[in-house]
């Protein structure tokens, strides 16, 4: 590897704004803000809102059974 040419990794401290929680890791930048962390994330805690629309056939039929009405 070149000399001199990589930066210097610094302990920066990511702050999650929505729950506050806090992580300790390296890098070339200060500290940081994120808007939403692994830990309060919907798609993460699994406490996302999962709709399910059928499978292509059933959304068809579904169709074709309001259009004979």
């Amino acid at each position: 590897m070149k000399t001199g040419i990589h930066p210097t990794l610094n302990h920066a401290v990511v702050t999650c704004a929505t729950c506050g929680t806090e992580l300790v890791t390296r890098w070339s930048a200060g500290d940081v803000t994120v808007e939403t962390c692994s830990q309060c994330h919907p798609a993460y805690t699994g406490r996302a809102a999962r709709t399910t629309g059928g499978s292509r056939i059933e959304r068809f039929e579904r169709r074709r059974a309001r259009a004979a009405r």
